[in-house]
């Protein structure tokens, strides 16, 4: 990829793609994650005499709707930046390109959620070429989504000379580690609620792998394919024969995998709902399993034991509500807990609970794209990379 390196940005004003999908409540920003890690590319620019005017999406957005305006979000920003001003236009108008034509090398712009452009997800030509209009060079570093070929993605990117930020950079890198001769012995530890979406990056990683552990509720579903009772747990009845034909291939690749051996269960998810233990292939009804069981816990994290990489994507459990969560804990301290292995983890849930936990700083990389690090672990590239080549 063209990268920082190959960018002199004295005296540019440089269209930033940046990704501030961030959890908002009461019109405050509570996870600044994704602000912070676009800092350094964003200081790089600046220290280097640009100009910066900042894209981003947030949400889903039926149109121009204003809780998902992006103003909060500059102000969350300007208390690192303190240079940042909200534009309250949306980056294709003409408002907005008069807005940005005077930014002074050091100064800051944020435009409206880019998502307010109706030709935005459909990556409109007409609309990437409103978007180009803005800057002189175009640095993409919204690697969480690197995967959706939209227009303030890929499209204003084929139009600018275009350059990876240093965070897409450091994502490319840590991810590409785990496709291309990793350090054995490989784990791969996969949760989540449905196996329809990791089945890509299980068939990906078979070959590269040594251990593959499964928790979250996409566990039952290969447990009901072994013939076990899993009372009211989900199940993907759609992908049965699937769950067996992959753990098929494990066993002839000689991959050991590891489901859960018992599961904590409830009739419903509630926090303070009475739990019980039950062996994960033997759930009684009315009962669903609601994350993995303290035997699980222990094999797994015996089973990470003297691992030199791994990678990690979903909870293992209902991990918002205690107290199922502590499966995912518990595979969290796991891995924190490897001296000297490369370790990667990808997912809302893993990051919340690495962050939770505090132990952020003893992974080797901590994504900030969950969707998109599976697709590159799937596909070897995204089409936010292939469009920096």
């Amino acid at each position: 990829m063209r990268t920082l390196k190959d960018l002199d940005p004295r005296g540019k004003r440089v269209l930033v793609r940046v990704d501030y999908n961030v959890p908002l409540k009461d019109g405050q920003v509570q996870d600044e994650t994704r602000i912070l890690e676009s800092l350094p590319t964003l200081r790089h620019l600046l220290a280097g005499g640009a100009s910066l005017v900042l894209l981003s999406h947030l949400g889903r957005p039926k149109g121009q709707d204003p809780r998902y305006s992006l103003a909060p979000v500059a102000e969350a920003l300007k208390k690192h930046i303190p240079s940042v001003r909200f534009v309250p236009h949306t980056p294709g108008s003409e408002e907005a390109h008069r807005a940005v034509q005077d930014l002074a090398p050091g100064e800051v712009a944020l435009l409206e959620n880019v998502r307010f452009e109706a030709g935005e997800e459909r990556n409109d030509p007409e609309l990437s070429a409103r978007y180009a209009r803005l800057g002189e060079a175009f640095v993409l570093d919204a690697f969480g989504s690197a995967h959706r070929a939209h227009a303030s993605v890929v499209g204003v990117a084929r139009l600018l000379p275009s350059y990876a930020g240093l965070l897409m950079e450091k994502e490319v890198r840590a991810l590409s580690r785990l496709l291309h001769e990793p350090e054995r012995p490989y784990a791969v530890i996969l949760g989540g609620a449905k196996v329809s979406d990791k089945i890509g990056v299980i068939e990906a990683l078979l070959p590269r792998i040594d251990r593959l552990l499964i928790g979250g509720a996409m566990a039952f579903t290969f447990l009901k394919a072994q013939g076990g009772e899993v009372g009211k747990s989900l199940v993907e009845e759609d992908r049965l024969e699937l769950a067996r034909s992959l753990l098929e291939r494990a066993e002839a690749q000689g991959v050991r995998v590891h489901l859960p051996q018992d599961v904590v269960a409830a009739q419903g998810i509630e926090a303070g709902i009475p739990t019980q233990v039950f062996p994960a292939d033997a759930v009684p009804q009315p009962y669903m399993g609601l994350d993995i069981g303290p035997k699980t816990r222990e094999a797994f994290t015996e089973a990470l034991k003297g691992v030199r990489t791994a990678f990690w994507n979903g909870p293992m459990g209902v991990f918002e509500v205690p107290p199922f969560d502590e499966g995912t804990l518990s595979v969290g301290r796991a891995l924190a807990a490897l001296e000297g292995a490369f370790t990667v983890v990808g997912g809302g849930d893993s990051v919340a609970a690495v962050n939770r936990l505090g132990l952020k700083d003893r992974f080797s990389h901590v994504s900030t794209g969950g969707g998109a690090s599976l697709e590159f672990l799937e596909k070897g590239t995204l089409p936010g990379v292939e469009v920096l080549e």
